[in-house]
């Protein structure tokens, strides 16, 4: 196989292809590798490369029989999962030279499926921004326009698979992190139920909201990868230990006779023309794929985000707090004036905020899912701004910009729910628009199937940016 026809594929066709030797490991990573260096220079998408590790682990693949259903295929993630024995910087200045203790729990799994690690990606410092600008490692670009943004905070991770970088990674997502990328640079993804996947070894941010997850190229993927990193962990005692199904075994299942909820409220009130049509016409495969399409109400999300915020705010502050008070000119302005405003927030406030969420799920479920197997809706009702737009540091107007860009993403966080995003179009200009499907909790299977039914009829997630 070429080089280019090596990079076209998914990791799930990477990996068949390695397997029946038609093509080997060391072939796909020196493709890997070599777009990876045609493009950092353009996206800044990666902050380190292994390279010769990378193609020493790719040759003892090919020496070895296949030994997981990832063998041989590179992969990069996000600065945030620690391997031991190296330095994860987080998109900060404060531990890029700190080596971890341990390996996650997700990355240990990665690897015995064989998946190989080829290097680490830009991302927001600590996580905390949904642009992402990075003031210390320059910001990641979107490789359908350099000069907007990519969505934060696993800025890389999206920017390098839409740039056919990478083939998958993981991201994270506490307010939008996995879902945001995912839809301004086009790519695949899901964000599973809270609690589904190991946070053990991973960057905490706030522990009440964190979630992890992979961005990948087709929903497929999304579907492999989110099977193997889930499940029970004891190093990780709030991940939940409910078996996992099989979720690549369901996708082919029809979605006929599925219920799809377009909802009346909050998603489409601040919704630009070329992303309300998007999402009309999105809907209209579903129809003809069989599925019933059913208007929908949904509770008061302003509620929601609300209390997300405040939760994310206050357990970040926490986390950060003796770096505040001994390293504070460490932070770029933004991170550091978000961390110090949640050292403000009272702790009834907070408090107030946690016990509400089990009665906002129990209230969404009742209204919502009680009607309709899976919402549809976009992911951002509003094109990519530009990176000089966001470029706001710390301001009166850095809060409502950024709350403009999560509005349709906090719920979903607040609520912990799961949620596939896929790419559903793009804008007169050119950029990605994505759908996500938002399902009950612990039911990623109907929202992959009819991710992936979708990606069965359409073609927007093989498109590729002219770089």
């Amino acid at each position: 196989m070429s080089r280019d026809e090596i990079l076209a594929l998914s990791c799930t066709q990477l990996a068949a292809a390695i397997r029946e030797r038609r093509t080997s490991a060391v072939a796909a990573m020196e493709a890997v590798l070599e777009r990876a260096r045609e493009v950092q220079p353009k996206l800044n998408c990666f902050l380190r490369i292994d390279e010769a590790q990378a193609l020493e682990a790719a040759r003892r693949a090919d020496r070895q029989p296949a030994r997981g259903p990832l063998h041989g295929v590179p992969m990069a993630h996000k600065d945030m999962y620690y391997r031991e024995g190296v330095a994860s910087s987080c998109g900060s200045k404060i531990l890029r030279e700190r080596p971890a203790p341990s390996t996650a729990t997700v990355l240990e799994r990665l690897d015995a499926a064989g998946a190989i690690q080829f290097g680490v990606l830009n991302m927001t410092e600590f996580a905390l921004g949904p642009t992402g600008h990075n003031w210390h490692y320059g910001h990641c670009r979107n490789p359908w326009n350099p000069e907007r943004i990519t969505g934060g905070s696993s800025s890389g991770t999206a920017a390098s698979i839409a740039a056919r970088a990478n083939f998958a990674g993981l991201g994270s997502d506490t307010g939008g992190s996995i879902r945001l990328p995912a839809a301004l640079c086009g790519t695949s993804a899901i964000k599973p139920t809270y609690a589904r996947v190991s946070r053990a070894g991973a960057m905490p941010l706030s522990h009440s909201l964190d979630t992890v997850g992979p961005l990948t190229r087709t929903v497929e993927d999304a579907a492999l990868i989110v099977q193997l990193i889930a499940g029970p962990d004891h190093r990780d005692p709030t991940c939940d230990s409910k078996a996992v199904p099989n979720y690549v075994s369901g996708l082919d299942v029809s979605v006929a006779g599925i219920r799809i909820g377009r909802p009346r409220q909050h998603f489409y009130d601040e919704c630009e023309p070329d992303v309300a049509r998007a999402m009309e016409a999105s809907l209209e495969v579903f129809s003809r794929l069989g599925a019933q399409i059913v208007e929908v109400d949904v509770p008061d999300f302003a509620a929601y985000s609300a209390a997300a915020v405040l939760i994310s705010t206050a357990e970040a502050a926490t986390l950060h707090r003796e770096w505040l008070r001994k390293r504070a000119a460490d932070y770029s302005d933004q991170v550091r004036g978000r961390l110090l405003q949640g050292l403000a927030i009272p702790a009834t406030a907070y408090i107030d905020a946690l016990r509400m969420r089990g009665a906002a799920l129990a209230e969404f479920c009742a209204q919502v899912f009680s009607k309709v197997d899976l919402l549809h809706a976009p992911v951002l009702g509003i094109p990519a701004p530009t990176i000089a737009e966001t470029e706001l540091g710390w301001s009166e107007r850095t809060a409502a910009v950024l709350a403009r860009i999560t509005r349709l993403t906090r719920p979903g966080s607040y609520l912990g729910l799961p949620t596939v995003c896929a790419s559903a179009g793009f804008t007169a200009d050119g950029m990605p628009i994505g759908l996500q499907l938002v399902g009950r909790p612990f039911d990623e299977a109907t929202a992959l199937r009819a991710g992936h039914a979708f990606q069965g009829a359409t073609e927007w997630h093989l498109r590729q940016p002219a770089l």
